[in-house]
């Protein structure tokens, strides 16, 4: 039988859209799996149930955060497993394939499961012989497998391959053995949109279109015909990882930066990270600021359109958490903060500022917009006319703006209208296009479908 629900505990990052684990170990310890380095919400999962991490399991050197073993190691004595091939540089039970480690009444069994890394572990928990589930990472994921073109999009196809075996070497565990991924919706890692975090290899194998596929050319080719862009600092981390995060201080401080010191820190390459909401940015702020509003996604585009070397100054509204702001940042990499900067002090110093349009759905000019979603959210409906760029893509784009197809229409005489699905993505996008000199751009409040209602217009479909 299972243990989801009483003895293990899915801990969900929203914004990166993966899983972390903790598992009851029944003595007062606890299994920990592939958690980042904000262990914030570990911490209090274990406290609430009086536990203390006594193992600190990770399935692979993640691509998308930074993992949060050694902070687990240092501060609660915990034993770090780990795949032996992916040659950590600091100490942990190096495992190989098929390796157990005895947890006091349950086992964790090792399963080398490549693809997704090169390195990449699963482990299955046992109960004495019987299966009870297995870590599945970026393996086996709900409804699809992870990508295969983070270690190197060379590698793409041949990693799809190992991918299909590692796959159908975890299907053939009994139908009732609990399938616990890392990676879920929301991840870049190419999880499917869904509710389900969780699943069983019986649910897997009966609905999974990836694991129907009959060979492994079809898998292959099923796999990479999917894979849409990903941020900039997955290809950063895992070695990040490999070496080994910094230990953190449990709290994290966001100290105050007054403008004069902001104005030399600006000279010499800081970028202003405005974290307030969208209404609040456009109303007024720092010139040159590049608008990130604070919510779950923050890291993920912080860390996508943000140099890590680069220091960074933040603005903030005073209901903002400051310690939210500095553990999404450390958590992909983003060491550089300077500290706060108040944005009335800025004012009072003669600082400059600049203000940007928010516009109604009814006032926007089809013909006149770049939308900035992903490509599979432009193909399901998006304003006739519109001209797509990801915003992902935008940050290298924004100083050459006939390579986006919008010269002409930056004329000082016409408004250039970014949009998105709310309108959080669209105000980083035009905050970007003013940082490079197009002052004359505007965001539309609201996605495609209040454009359409406000309207009365139909949404064209395809790419």
């Amino acid at each position: 039988m299972g243990i989801a629900g009483t003895r293990l505990v899915p801990l969900l990052d929203e914004g990166l859209g993966n899983c972390a684990y903790l598992v009851d170990l029944g003595d007062g310890r606890a299994l920990a799996v592939d958690a980042s380095c904000d262990v914030r919400a570990l911490r209090a999962a274990a406290g609430r149930r009086n536990l203390r991490v006594a193992f600190a399991a990770e399935t692979h050197l993640h691509a998308d955060f930074v993992s949060g073993v050694r902070q687990l190691a240092a501060t609660d004595g915990a034993t770090v497993l780990a795949s032996a091939a992916g040659r950590r540089a600091f100490d942990h039970v190096r495992l190989d394939d098929l390796d157990e480690v005895d947890l006091g009444g349950l086992t964790l069994r090792a399963l080398a499961t490549p693809g997704h890394t090169d390195e990449h572990l699963s482990y299955l928990l046992l109960d004495g012989r019987s299966p009870l589930g297995v870590f599945t990472g970026g393996s086996l994921i709900v409804g699809a497998v992870a990508r295969t073109d983070l270690v190197d999009p060379a590698r793409t196809e041949e990693l799809a391959r190992a991918q299909y075996r590692s796959v159908r070497r975890l299907a053939e565990l009994p139908d009732e053995v609990e399938v616990w991924p890392t990676h879920g919706a929301g991840s870049f890692c190419a999880a499917p949109a869904g509710g389900r975090r969780t699943s069983t290899i019986g649910a897997e194998k009966a609905a999974n279109p990836l694991l129907a596929a009959p060979d492994a050319d079809a898998f292959a080719h099923r796999l990479i015909e999917g894979l849409g862009s990903f941020p900039a600092y997955f290809r950063r981390l895992g070695e990040v990882n490999r070496a080994g995060p910094s230990v953190r201080d449990a709290a994290l401080r966001l100290g105050r930066l007054d403008a004069p010191r902001a104005l030399v820190a600006l000279a010499e390459g800081a970028v202003v990270v405005d974290v307030r909401p969208v209404d609040d940015f456009m109303a007024g702020h720092v010139a040159g600021a590049v608008s990130i509003p604070l919510r779950p996604q923050f890291a993920t585009w912080l860390g996508w359109l943000i140099d890590p070397r680069t220091p960074v100054v933040i603005v903030r509204d005073p209901t903002q958490d400051p310690e939210e702001i500095c553990w999404q940042a450390m958590k992909i990499g983003h060491d550089v903060i300077l500290g706060e900067l108040s944005l009335a002090d800025w004012r009072a110093a003669g600082g400059p500022i600049m203000a940007l349009p928010l516009v109604r759905p009814d006032e926007v000019d089809p013909g006149l917009v770049v939308d900035v979603r992903q490509d599979a959210e432009y193909a399901t409906g998006h304003l006739p006319g519109a001209v797509h760029i990801e915003l992902g893509d935008l940050a290298d784009l924004a100083v050459h703006a006939a390579d986006i197809g919008i010269a002409g229409v930056l004329a000082p005489d016409r408004l250039w209208v970014v949009m998105c699905g709310h309108g959080e993505r669209a105000a980083t996008a035009a905050s970007l296009l003013a940082r490079a000199g197009h002052p004359r751009v505007a965001v539309m409040a609201g996605g495609p479908g209040d454009w359409a209602r406000a309207t009365g217009r139909r949404l064209r479909e395809g790419g």
